[in-house]
């Protein structure tokens, strides 16, 4: 304790890599407010936004993913970017000095973690997906300590290296003391009606908006239902245009992005959302009944195989992406007037979810950068 910890957190690309990534900073510096924290990001990715505004400072890296078929010429490019990356990186631990490294997934934690371990300094990873991410199965030979949230997570990983965690979650989610009545009233609804959410993440999911684009007929007929419609900014206005052209339902409210998510998820009795982990993790914490739609264009597919791992506990409903726009607003109707169902996937769920996760990767990289200052 007699000096301060430096720490690296690197990762990103999208939201279910920098919501952890947070919440993990948070809780080493409540834990060691004397912490110096640094981030390591790629440059021009989302990271480079949000982690100055929860208070981080941030290196971005020029570092990016690999271009398919992988040899496409244009790959050369990326091989030399990387490089480029790791010698910063380098760079940056070498001024820094820090005494522990944390990656959390994507494109930047590859470089960051390989140059942390080629000078000695004790890494981490966080994988918060059921199927291993390729950055993190590369690193795992090379880090110290793996957390994971799914079981059978071996079959990536060296067993010894191991510990399940769970995935860190938005505390303003969690811990949310609004209301369902209240919550759908800031949202303009009324505040007795069932209530259905959909999401697409900070971007949206194209999927999910053709599903209320084609349908808004439905929408407009189900007059004992209201709808929270998150399209995501890239596909807002053109969801508000087609809500505009067809007469804009009552119980139906559309916005490119909702920043109370705690409240948002507290208004509804059923979300529809993609698959992505950080968002799974928020609904088995919370006990929230899902609709999942995972994308099929994410690396490996990591998103149907979260699904599935909720599906075969009947903690979750799956529908295809490719079958959406057919089934699922009218699945979700059925949904949501069968309380027996809601209440059996909101027990379920919640069996699921790993409490206090950020804390207990704080405590082992604490422990780790505690060992090394002491060298």
């Amino acid at each position: 304790m007699d000096q301060a910890l430096r720490i690296i957190v690197s990762g990103g690309g999208t939201g279910g890599h920098i919501f952890p990534a947070v919440s993990i900073a948070n809780a080493i510096k409540a834990k060691r407010p004397d912490a110096h924290i640094l981030f390591v990001g790629a440059l021009g990715r989302m990271e480079m936004q949000r982690v100055p505004a929860a208070g981080y400072e941030i290196k971005g890296l020029p570092v990016r993913g690999l271009i398919r078929p992988l040899y496409s010429l244009k790959n050369i490019g990326v091989i030399i970017d990387f490089l480029r990356s790791k010698h910063m990186a380098k760079q940056i631990i070498k001024n820094f000095k820090p005494m522990a490294a944390v990656g959390v997934g994507g494109y930047a934690s590859g470089a960051a973690l390989d140059a942390a371990h080629s000078m000695g300094i004790p890494c981490l990873i966080q994988e918060q997906n059921s199927y291993a991410g390729k950055t993190n199965k590369m690193l795992s030979q090379k880090v110290q300590k793996i957390c994971v949230a799914y079981d059978g997570m071996e079959r990536f990983f060296p067993a010894e290296k191991i510990i399940k965690t769970g995935n860190p979650v938005r505390q303003n989610v969690v811990h949310t003391t609004i209301t369902p009545e209240e919550a759908r009233q800031q949202f303009g609804l009324r505040a007795d009606r069932k209530t259905i959410l959909l999401v697409g993440g900070s971007l949206g999911a194209r999927t999910i908006n053709e599903s209320m684009r084609q349908h808004l007929d439905m929408v407009k007929a189900a007059a004992d239902v209201q709808f929270i419609w998150q399209t995501g900014k890239y596909y807002f206005e053109e969801m508000k245009q087609a809500v505009e052209a067809f007469g804009k339902p009552e119980n139906l409210v559309v916005t490119d992005f909702v920043s109370d998510m705690g409240a948002a998820y507290r208004a509804a009795d059923l979300v529809i959302s993609r698959a992505g982990a950080s968002s799974i993790s928020e609904f088995c914490l919370i006990g929230k009944a899902v609709i999942l739609v995972p994308s099929p264009n994410v690396a490996e597919d990591h998103q149907t195989k979260n699904a599935m791992a909720l599906v075969k506990k009947d903690a979750a409903i799956y529908v295809k992406d490719a079958d959406a726009p057919q089934v699922l607003l009218k699945q979700a109707l059925d949904l949501v007037h069968n309380d027996d169902k809601l209440a059996s996937l909101r027990k379920n769920i919640l069996t699921l979810g790993e409490a206090n996760s950020a804390d207990i990767i704080a405590d082992e990289v604490i422990k780790m950068a505690e060992a090394y200052a002491q060298k």
